[in-house]
């Protein structure tokens, strides 16, 4: 049943009043958004479904019945969107899981045209989303790196099922009522989704991840990292590498594994010549991790222009992992500015 409020703007809609259909949609486009996301692995591709899908709910307003909530149909159209935008374009992951590591004594591999990389996800989004403290992984979980990697390796329909079901704490006749399937094919689709699911991901569950940390040692290691990049203080940043540590830099393809070939590959890259000054760091967060927009300097007009987001995995008093998406355009997402 809609409230009263909400019943009041919807028959003004109906009657053309475009006014009461914004009212209507925005108590629930963040999470659309996020939706979208989870979904798609894209920030660009989350905000273009919720536009087709809006647009779409507004031609379609007449139909909506209101058997289920208006919330619940919202959902089933960017659902529907998303499925249809999976359809005609290629999965999205890192290059981990699709190229081997690079020579870091060789140059790194051009950006590629197509479009197939992760994006990372500004945590800023999550703050104006109603979060359940009931559903089998939390909201932060459910947008770290690690997660989406897994998540996008499943099937469309699957990948749905767990995010209504695991993520958002839908009731399998809810998730069923929204994908047009039984109950029984929810739950089917549910178990083989935990299955693959399970293979690939082993972050550990629901109780890792409440909230982004946000304790002193994290601080403190975040800290360190951005005083060695600014300073080119190469001995420190390699000190601060666990001996594992992975460097990926979408929408290249090219990825470093381990301490030596990682610091191998930053000395003779990012830290040539007199480097000092060249970078400068903003903190932000992404993917539930600590992240920075990263800049680098332009002699020409004396300004530092943005590189790129990196998202880091600090693992104990090391960096398990860095992955900076080398692209300026994600700096607003993140209310980032372009130039500093």
């Amino acid at each position: 049943m809609l409230e009263s409020a909400e019943a009041a703007r919807l028959a003004a809609a109906r009657a053309g009043d475009q006014h009461a259909f914004r009212e209507l949609i925005e108590p629930h486009q963040r999470e659309l958004l996020v939706h979208g996301y989870r979904l798609l692995g894209s920030l660009h591709d989350a905000e273009d479904a919720v536009q087709q899908a809006l647009l779409r709910a507004w031609r379609l307003l007449d139909s909506y019945e209101g058997r289920a909530s208006f919330r619940a149909w919202l959902y089933k159209i960017t659902t529907n969107v998303c499925f249809s935008m999976i359809a005609k374009r290629p999965r999205r992951a890192l290059p981990a899981q699709t190229h081997p590591p690079a020579d870091p004594y060789q140059p790194y591999v051009p950006p590629l045209a197509e479009t197939i990389w992760l994006e990372p996800f500004p945590d800023q989004w999550l703050d104006e989303v109603a979060l359940n403290p009931e559903a089998r992984y939390t909201a932060y979980e459910s947008v770290t790196l690690a997660f989406q990697v897994a998540l996008q390796t499943l099937p469309p329909r699957q990948r749905a099922v767990l995010i209504l079901r695991d993520v958002l704490n839908w009731r399998a006749r809810e998730a069923a009522e929204l994908l047009e399937l039984t109950v029984p094919a929810v739950n089917s689709a549910l178990h083989r989704a935990r299955t693959t699911l399970a293979q690939r991901y082993h972050l550990g569950g629901s109780d890792t991840i409440k909230a982004p940390p946000v304790e002193e040692r994290a601080r403190a290691l975040l800290d360190r990292y951005i005083q060695a990049w600014e300073a080119a203080d190469v001995p420190t940043l390699v000190a601060l590498l666990k001996e594992d540590a992975t460097v990926t830099m979408p929408p290249s393809p090219s990825w470093y594994d381990g301490q030596a070939a990682v610091s191998t590959f930053t000395v003779s890259t990012f830290f040539t010549g007199a480097a000092r000054g060249r970078w400068r760091m903003l903190r932000t967060r992404a993917n539930s991790q600590p992240a920075v927009g990263v800049y680098q300097y332009d002699p020409a007009h004396g300004v530092h222009r943005a590189y790129g987001i990196q998202v880091l995995l600090f693992d104990g008093e090391r960096l398990a992992n860095a992955t900076c998406f080398v692209q300026p355009e994600l700096f607003p997402y993140f209310g980032l500015p372009q130039e500093l």
